[in-house]
């Protein structure tokens, strides 16, 4: 090559990373803007930082803040569920009996009965804003988790939760006259408002039988203290201080204590340390943590509307999944605020709601923050184990499907909140966090114990059939034929089925990767005592053997194989593409009458992976204009009543949101069939397309970009070195490299990469 080419490349590629650096940050364009407050809970602009979390919107013409906190838990335990009838073997006699109808009044009523255990709100704080004329303008600025609020006559709020401090701040300008504070507090005395309630809109605080907390007013600081069930009790402390004439600046935090545990710092304790700084002070440390995290990745495409949803979905996910707080619960940091207890209580829902909300973490390149799940998993192992022995009476490790703060189960309908199957969905969630991270400790000590256990609990709980083959003594597909007896199987439905293949094919490849080879030799064998997947004569998944897919459901349960689990693979060839395909056009065909705002979401990841780029990026579109609401909450109905669902309701949950986030990342980049694809699933009309960092398996960081419908360039940085095989999007090119990358090129546009640790390589379109 001449040296005029080479500059001219070197050219080009400085041209292509600058252009690429343009997206690294959010902008205006991706922030939540409006002319007014909302006036509704479930509309409010969104702030938090894992623990706490605030929503700033308007209520009875006042400026109101709702405050939360991860860890305010009423954790008694569910009344009537753990009699001497709470076993997987008396479930099982009764489903052969028929008897259906005692099981449900056991272990399904009270959780529907019962107002706790639950996840218990915080307080709200509330200012007298009557004098400040109109809202003129309401905008969270995504880039720094700030949001600003101005009113006719000057004064403007601005408000955030510090990203790594368990503090809030406020500050109010070109205040005209003295403002009053007011700290409302829960209504747990009085009478019981049966109005509404139940598990989807939440029951009456008063059920909890609390006695009223007590407020205290001194001077420029308030403090409440509430008293919950069995010793738990938690504070709440604000202060506020004139820093000018005309602004004013405030604190708040959010303290919770349960009894026995490690004895944490009060709330008042945080905020008179906190106070003798101010508002500027902590914003610099809070927008530098934001900073660090928007440089993780970025994506820029043609369809705004979806760009933007996308950016707000990451901006959620950092704000409600953080290491030192628990993991993203149904509403994490922003239970409701309308004098109820949240829809479904709360809680931690394992039958898909946990799973789904961390599916962006690994591509999106946000693994720190996946950890938050994982530690609350491997803290509650001891509680998993002491369930799984005496529910099941089994060896190994077994989750329940619907759990309290500290991992004990529930009840609700047992078919998935006591499936045998939770333990090996979330042993997937272990296996992709080392594959996309190559931390071999993490394998070693977390990833391969967790899924081991599992095999182990698995191979204990099945048995054999005339066959030869592993099966369940009975095997449901969540929420199918509802909380009926018609919903348990007396064969292995596809969900149990594709959840155990992969336990057992984690479990030997990580054993291998260890180089415990009497083990991976175990797993094996194991995996091949099963049978094969129920299918129709139209190569379409059923639900089991005796069920085909014949009614329109929320839960996609019979597609696991599919996606998530990558059991049945695009690129395995013509009988899985034809599984993959017929099994999405019967899906389409039946139609979404049952369907949930996370049902789009998850489709349009499973759209991704069958190379659908329109059909994905339609899921993605409905999504977004039927089933959010205004501030970007998943809102479960379809808000337009135009025919995406029959239900209709609002309750908020968070899975759908992040479910969202992970389908247009699957539309940029594909990774999990054992090479790297850029754009293997995108509309033929997004011409325009940048990624930057996302993550590949193998702990690759992948950026790529599209211009006028040409891709110019792919990147690659090896974050562990390693080998890699990408699919090459272009059949001529000029390359880059820093560090040491070896490249071989292979028949059918495939190229072999062999990189040292840190190595890096661009290839650069010259066709």
């Amino acid at each position: 090559m001449t040296n005029e080419y080479m500059k001219k490349v070197a050219a080009v590629f400085l041209f292509i990373s600058g252009q690429s650096l343009l997206f690294a940050q959010p902008n205006q364009r991706h922030d939540l803007k409006f002319d007014k407050l909302a006036t509704v809970w479930d509309e409010a602009i969104p702030l938090g930082n894992g623990m706490l979390g605030a929503l700033v919107w308007q209520k009875n013409d006042r400026l109101r803040l709702s405050l939360d906190q991860a860890e305010l838990w009423d954790m008694r335990p569910m009344k009537g569920l753990h009699r001497k009838e709470f076993s997987y073997e008396w479930v099982h006699n009764q489903v052969l009996k028929k008897d259906y109808k005692i099981v449900q009044q056991y272990f399904d009523q009270p959780y529907d009965k019962e107002p706790a255990p639950s996840k218990i709100p915080g307080g709200s704080l509330e200012f007298d804003s009557r004098n400040w004329g109109t809202v003129q303008s309401v905008e969270l600025q995504v880039k720094d988790a700030v949001c600003i609020v101005k009113w006719s006559n000057g004064v403007a709020l601005k408000t955030f939760v510090h990203a790594t401090q368990p503090i809030g701040w406020f500050r109010l300008e070109n205040l005209k006259e003295n403002v009053e504070l007011h700290l409302n507090t829960p209504k747990y005395e009085g009478i019981i408002d049966t109005a509404a309630g139940g598990n989807i809109e939440g029951d009456d605080l008063i059920r909890l039988g609390y006695k009223q907390g007590r407020v205290t007013k001194t001077g420029n600081s308030i403090t409440y203290k509430q008293q919950g069930w069995d010793g738990f009790t938690y504070e709440i402390s604000v202060r506020w201080k004139r820093v000018k004439p005309s602004t004013l600046e405030g604190i708040w935090s959010i303290s919770s204590q349960y009894p026995n545990k490690k004895i944490k710092a009060k709330a008042s304790e945080v905020t008179s340390k906190a106070m003798p700084n101010n508002y500027s002070f902590y914003y610099s440390s809070h927008a530098n943590w934001w900073k660090n995290f928007w440089n993780k990745s970025s994506i820029h495409v043609s369809d705004s509307l979806i760009e933007k949803q996308w950016y707000l979905e990451q901006y959620k996910f950092g704000s409600a999944s953080r290491r030192g707080a628990p993991p993203i619960s149904l509403q994490a940091v922003w239970t409701a605020d309308n004098g109820r207890l949240p829809p479904w209580k709360g809680d931690y829902h394992h039958d898909l709601n946990t799973q789904l909300s961390y599916w962006p973490s690994y591509s999106g390149n946000h693994l720190e923050e996946a950890l938050a799940y994982y530690d609350h998993l491997d803290e509650n192992k001891a509680n998993y184990k002491r369930y799984t022995k005496l529910f099941f009476g089994k060896e190994g490790l077994a989750v329940p499907g619907v759990t309290t703060l500290d991992g004990t189960e529930m009840g609700g309908w047992i078919q998935y909140s006591l499936s045998p199957t939770v333990s090996s969905w979330l042993g997937q969630h272990y296996y992709l966090q080392w594959r996309y991270s190559m931390d071999k400790v993490f394998l070693k000590n977390r990833a391969y114990p967790w899924i081991k256990e599992v095999a182990i609990f698995l191979e204990n709980i099945t048995t054999k059939d005339d066959k030869g083959f592993r099966k369940l003594p009975i095997s449901a597909s969540p929420e199918i034929n509802n909380n009926s007896l018609r919903a348990w199987f007396l064969e292995n439905t596809n969900y149990d089925l594709s959840l155990m293949k992969f336990t057992f094919t984690a479990a030997a490849e990580l054993a291998n990767e260890l180089g415990l080879k009497a083990e991976a030799a175990r797993w094996k064998k194991t995996l091949s005592e099963f049978g094969d997947y129920a299918l129709t004569e139209k190569n379409e998944l059923m639900f089991a053997p005796s069920m085909a897919y014949n009614q329109s459901h929320r839960h996609l349960s019979n597609m696991m194989a599919i996606h998530p689990l990558g059991l049945i693979k695009w690129e395995d060839g013509p009988k899985a593409q034809a599984i993959i395909k017929n099994s999405i056009e019967l899906l389409d065909k039946i139609g979404p009458k049952e369907w949930c705002g996370y049902s789009y979401s998850w489709l349009a990841n499973m759209k991704a992976r069958a190379k659908d780029g329109e059909g994905a990026a339609k899921a993605l579109d409905i999504f977004v204009k039927a089933f959010c609401s205004p501030n970007s909450f998943h809102l479960n109905g379809d808000q337009t009543k135009s025919g995406y669902s029959s239900f209709t309701y609002r309750p908020f949950t968070l899975e759908g949101n992040f479910a969202f986030a992970a389908g247009l990342q699957e539309m940029l980049l594909q990774s999990y069939a054992g090479f790297i694809e850029v754009l293997p699933a995108v509309p033929a009309s997004w011409n325009d397309i940048t990624f930057n960092d996302l993550r590949a398996e193998g702990a690759f960081l992948v950026s790529a970009k599209k211009v006028q419908g040409r891709i110019t360039e792919v990147s690659i940085a090896a974050e562990k070195g390693g080998k890699t095989r990408l699919k090459l999007p272009f059949t001529k090119w000029s390359q880059k490299e820093a560090g040491s990358v070896k490249l071989t090129k292979l028949p059918n546009d495939f190229v072999d990469l062999s990189f040292a640790e840190k190595g890096k390589i661009s290839l650069m379109n010259n066709e």
